[in-house]
């Protein structure tokens, strides 16, 4: 699916998210990524075959201050 040189990450690679944007829509906070992935601006994915991975942000700022 992807055109790119070098080949952009599957949707089923752990860094899925290092695709490239082919659409975004900031207004409704999602872009369609090369390899089919939906990724949500909360950090939250549907992959292509309907699987969703819920958000993933790491901790707060402030909750990493000692």
């Amino acid at each position: 699916m992807c055109q790119h040189q070098p080949t952009c990450p599957s949707a089923d690679a752990t860094d899925r998210d290092a695709a490239k944007v082919i659409a975004c829509f900031p207004e409704q906070g999602w872009s369609l990524l090369c390899n089919g992935v939906i990724s949500f601006e909360d950090t939250g994915e549907i992959l292509p075959d309907g699987r969703s991975i819920a958000p993933h942000r790491g901790p707060a700022r402030h909750a990493l201050v000692a």
